[in-house]
């Protein structure tokens, strides 16, 4: 199956084994499949609130990857991302969950729920927000996390900033990115400038949260 450069990415920073991989807000499930097919995971959990795009998705994969139901490495949930049934796993047992396609806020408010929810599990997250990006870099400091890794790619000309991030990682999470750039590349140095423009066309009416966000972006430039 092919599959666009943004879930590609995603795929491809997916180089550990885990026991439950959930692919959250997944849509037509194309990531999910992929790390189907490739075995990246004990289990596959394909989680939608559509419930037509849900059965659709079903189908296939009863089609595809019809197994012993005692054996099943897949499973399909129409529901919040919210009230992902982690007390269904062992609390030990190594998960992932990817959260992608969504905004910044209610990305945020999905891994504060997950979190407060199944505290006592030890859960990695690869969240790909279609903006807001500070914002979510804030606050998952604020909640405790830190970074395992950081990717920054251009896909039909928009960005895309991907995070992979644990409580258990001890890199912080800086709010404007730090391994992330490469301005050897056209793309980042497109992206910074993108990104000052815009908080500098928010700071028109003078306000000292976003000039320190401007001036922490600009500051890359600079190093």
């Amino acid at each position: 199956m092919k599959i666009s450069k943004r879930l590609n990415t995603i795929n491809n920073r997916i180089i550990n084994q885990y026991d439950h991989i959930w692919d959250c807000c997944c849509d037509h499930g194309q990531l999910g499949i992929t790390l189907l097919a490739r075995k990246a995971a004990t289990k596959i959990h394909f989680v939608d609130v559509v419930a037509p795009l849900m059965t659709e998705l079903e189908k296939k994969l009863n089609r595809f990857f019809s197994v012993n139901p005692a054996h099943k490495n897949w499973q399909v949930y129409c529901l919040d991302v919210a009230r992902l049934p982690l007390e269904n796993t062992h609390k030990n047992s190594k998960q992932l969950i990817i959260i992608a396609g969504v905004g910044g806020d209610l990305l945020v408010d999905l891994v504060n729920s997950i979190i407060e929810k199944h505290s006592e599990h030890d859960l990695e997250f690869l969240l790909c927000p279609v903006h807001h990006h500070y914002k979510v870099r804030t606050s998952l400091n604020e909640l405790g996390f830190g970074l395992i890794d950081e990717t920054l790619i251009r896909e039909n000309n928009r960005f895309y900033e991907i995070l992979h991030v644990s409580k258990t990682a001890n890199k912080a999470i800086h709010p404007v990115g730090s391994s992330m750039w490469d301005f050897t590349r056209r793309d980042d140095s497109d992206y910074l400038k993108k990104t000052i423009k815009h908080y500098q066309r928010m700071a028109q009416k003078p306000d000292k949260e976003i000039l320190n966000i401007i001036a922490q972006y600009q500051a890359l430039i600079v190093n």
